[in-house]
């Protein structure tokens, strides 16, 4: 009996792969039925940057002077109407978290050969603004630090940080309008459970640097910590 229910659930399951097929969430070729979300050519052909073999890299250099990091890198490059802006306008907007807890699958199992992103404590993802994660119904950020948490066996600590419900973006501001404002702009919620750490800052898109570098500034202002940073992207040259 057990051996026909398992055929019945397979005659099902291709059946409806055959009239749903699962598309590549990159480049929208059909996908093997599996649990995969992108295929082969697109796992291996994404525009990888591979800053994370290096200590510093174009990542680290956005932050000289601002904030002293241990490491940091982007996962892929970032391009207008490219395949990795499809992937993450998928996540922020079309409701898959699944599409960051995958590439952060991926990329954790790269960060983690790395000598300088090894002794890492814990993942930190950026914060959404209360109202913005109540409408989207996750932080895309959270969803890729579970998935470099999985790979890299780390805790993952997806409230160490809060943005308050009066903080104002910091992407308008001038840099010196953005370092008065990390004080309100974001907050530590529980120091006692970062404190001594080294930990990861997780975002989805490196641009300005502003977020991040605020995000930052709070975790550093708890005694003994210390900060990466890991991106799923950061704009191309």
């Amino acid at each position: 009996m057990a051996n026909i229910n398992t055929r019945h659930f397979r005659w099902l399951h291709d059946f409806f792969n055959l009239l749903y097929p699962k598309l590549c969430l990159a480049c929208g070729s059909n996908l093997p039925p599996n649990d995969e979300l992108l295929c082969l050519s697109c796992e291996f052909q994404l525009p990888k940057t591979k800053q994370y073999e290096q200590k510093e890299n174009a990542f680290t250099e956005i932050f000289w002077g601002r904030v002293p990091l241990q490491s940091g890198a982007a996962q892929y490059y970032f391009s207008k109407s490219g395949r990795v802006q499809r992937l993450i306008h998928q996540l922020k907007y079309e409701h898959k978290p699944e599409i960051g807890h995958q590439l952060g699958v991926l990329f954790g199992r790269q960060l983690r050969e790395q000598d300088h992103f090894k002794d890492i404590d814990a993942i930190v993802p950026v914060p959404l603004h209360p109202r913005k994660q109540h409408q989207r119904g996750y932080n895309q950020a959270a969803a890729f630090g579970a998935g470099l948490a999985k790979s890299m066996e780390l805790p993952h600590y997806p409230y160490a940080l809060e943005r308050p419900e009066h903080a104002e973006s910091q992407t308008r501001k001038s840099r010196q309008e953005r370092l008065e404002n990390a004080q309100t702009a974001f907050r530590v919620k529980k120091p006692q459970l970062i404190t001594g750490k080294h930990l990861l800052l997780v975002d989805d898109v490196l641009t300005t640097g502003a977020t991040m570098e605020a995000c930052a500034s709070q975790l550093l202002a708890v005694p003994d910590t210390k900060v990466s940073m890991a991106t799923m992207a950061m704009a191309s040259d």
